[in-house]
């Protein structure tokens, strides 16, 4: 674990998913300042700076990736569990009425800064947080032709 205010070197930078323009990037470098949570080798979790609640925490990995589906399967596995940490981590500490999860992948999914992060936010009854979408009733048919096509796709996702 780096030590606060610690940059990685150059080449230490280098064997790394590195990108000089991305600030999850600058803050896993020790580039940028952040109020860390959490720290090792592989993942970084600190506070959001535009936090939507008291407590809100960015859980990512060191390692650029752009969305999910660039990182290794292990890899992603590994940052859930860590979020699942963190989350109870802030549940214990800050004693929210609920919690947040959320992962956004691409702009129409609200993603803003293209680096794989976890968002966990602690929720207030009455803290006016929408995360809400308008469901609607899957016909039966539809949803088992869907899950077939998934079905497919899964195979060959490793």
């Amino acid at each position: 674990m780096l030590p606060q205010g610690k940059k990685l070197s150059v080449g230490a930078m280098r064997a790394r998913r590195y990108v000089p323009s991305c600030p999850f990037c600058r803050i896993a470098a020790h580039e940028e300042p952040a109020a860390l949570v959490y720290e090792d080798d592989a993942f970084v979790a600190f506070m959001d700076k535009n936090p939507v609640s008291e407590g809100h925490v960015l859980v990512a990995p060191k390692d650029h990736y752009e969305a999910i589906f660039d990182m290794p399967l292990e890899l992603a596995g590994k940052l859930f569990e860590l979020a699942a940490r963190i989350a109870r981590a802030v549940w214990a500490a800050l004693k929210p009425d609920g919690l947040n999860l959320l992962q956004n992948n691409g702009p129409a999914a609200w993603q803003s800064i293209p680096h794989v992060h976890v968002h966990v936010i602690p929720r207030r009854y009455g803290d006016a947080i929408s995360v809400r979408w308008p469901a609607k009733h899957g016909e039966p048919e539809e949803l088992m032709a869907i899950a077939e096509e998934i079905k497919k796709a899964l195979e060959g996702c490793v």
